[in-house]
């Protein structure tokens, strides 16, 4: 089991189970051109799914046989060797993702403590009786078929951190902006999930009523509550600036999975409302009647894909433990499969990753404690490119800065100077010499046609 030792942070370093690393052209101002990728990457799909472990969701006999870092028992608080058990994708219960749940299972670097992590299901507390051990779990394998199906044909990437120990709300702020500081230079961070009403979790950001809050933390590890509403720089000014377009698919206008939302210049509030030009012009929101998460299927087929995009699941196709129905696997193969068999396959990287770890046991810690608040837990990353490592594990350690750093590279921007700046480049999952791969058609149990016919009205990822 990987260890970590204590680490000293200085300017851009970090030190790793005993070894300083340098990490990659540091600072806010520097180009991170890559002339290897410009030429044949003109289009970069981020789709960011909900609360999975590698050792929750990857639970793979290839993989394994192949070398991915993927464990099948782990202790728990009281030295006890606890053997993970199969669960549907679609369970029952939640568990806890809160700050507070990280440093239960963390365990100053022990990565024992999951027993310890609360099943926390909105007024169902009864909703995993007679479940034993419910943290340490992985899902039915037939479930998630799709996705070791991807993994195994392209790159996994099992050692990818999410930047925050935490939940939802501040992953996403750190998808977009590579941090979710309230401000530049602000030493503070968003470390939870909204709070200060039932629906605080799909009405927040700079458009919240005043009764909703979410905690900031500081070095030291203090919360205190204070407005969701952000200013600072984001990826998507790097690429405004570079007239490259952008677009970020969402459920819902006040999701606290719909990062934008948070961040002023993106939203410009006007009472309940974003009114920016850049929310208006990039930001696609599905709504009731219109189909959840169509319109990402539709503007590939049309030939409308943007340059840049982040794709976020309505609870309908989230992988979010409880209120997911089993067809995250599906929707993201449907996606995939529409860019490969699309104009776009030949130019396109997509990345197939999860915002948090759920609460689910992992046995990897992170490789370093910054600032009391990064790293946080393994979340699963899968590449998908022409120009990957075919069947390739990567074990170099990537942070959803790492993805923000592969984007300023391939489009020639300078870093925001936050996580990406301190985030390797993914450089090792592609090959840009090799032949492009021909593309490999995702099996999945629900077409495309489902999801464009589906009226459901869209929900968020979760009901937390």
């Amino acid at each position: 089991m990987q260890r970590t030792t204590a680490c000293v942070f200085t300017g851009l370093l970090m030190c790793t189970a005993g070894l300083l690393i340098s990490l990659n052209a540091c600072g806010g101002s520097g180009s991170a051109a890559n002339p290897n990728i410009a030429s044949k990457i003109l289009h970069v799909v981020v789709i960011f799914q909900e609360n999975r472990t590698p050792d929750n969701l990857f639970h793979d006999p290839a993989l394994i046989s192949a070398g991915a870092d993927i464990a099948s028992s782990g202790l728990n608080s009281r030295g006890k060797e606890i053997e993970l058990t199969p669960i549907s994708l679609d369970n029952t219960y939640d568990l806890s993702h809160s700050h507070r749940a990280f440093l239960n299972m963390y365990d100053d670097g022990k990565m024992d403590g999951a027993n310890r992590i609360a099943v926390d299901c909105p007024a169902e507390p009864n909703c995993a009786k007679g479940i034993e051990d419910p943290q340490f779990k992985y899902v039915t394998p037939s479930d998630v078929a799709p996705y070791f199906q991807m993994a195994e044909a392209y790159t996994f990437a099992d050692h990818t951190f999410q930047n925050n120990q935490g939940p939802s709300f501040p992953a996403h702020q750190f998808i977009l902006s590579g941090t979710s500081a309230p401000s530049v230079g602000s030493p503070l961070f968003a470390a939870e999930n909204p709070e200060g009403s039932a629906d605080a979790g799909d009405n927040t950001g700079c458009t919240a009523p005043p009764a909703i809050t979410v905690a900031l933390i500081d070095p030291e590890g203090n919360e205190t509550p204070a407005p969701p509403c952000y200013e600072h720089p984001t990826l998507t000014d790097l690429l405004n600036n570079a007239g490259i377009s952008w677009r970020y698919y969402a459920p819902s206008p006040g999701s606290l999975w719909t990062a934008p939302n948070a961040i002023r210049h993106i939203c410009v509030p006007d009472h309940d409302e974003c009114t920016g030009a850049d929310w208006t012009n990039n930001v696609v929101i599905e709504h009731a009647g219109n189909g959840n998460q169509a319109q990402i299927l539709s503007d590939i087929r049309n030939g409308n894909l943007a340059s840049v995009v982040w794709v976020i699941p309505g609870g309908q196709y989230s992988d979010h433990p409880w209120s997911n129905r089993g067809l995250g696997p599906s929707w993201v193969g449907d996606i995939v499969n529409a860019i490969g068999t699309s104009q776009y396959w030949s130019d396109t990287a997509i990345f197939v990753l999860w915002d948090d770890w759920g609460g689910w046991y992992d046995h990897v810690p992170p490789p370093a404690i910054i600032n009391s608040y990064e790293y946080g837990f393994r979340v699963p990353m899968i590449v998908i490119s022409p120009y990957v490592k075919p069947a390739h594990i990567s074990h170099a350690t990537h942070t959803f800065g790492s993805v923000l750093r592969y984007i300023e590279g391939n489009f020639g921007l300078p870093t925001l100077g936050y996580a990406d700046a301190a985030a390797d480049d993914l450089s090792d999952c592609f090959d840009y010499e090799q032949t492009p791969l021909t593309f490999q058609g995702i099996a999945v149990s629900r077409e495309a046609e489902y999801f464009l016919q589906d009226k459901t009205p869209p929900t968020p990822p979760d009901d937390d």
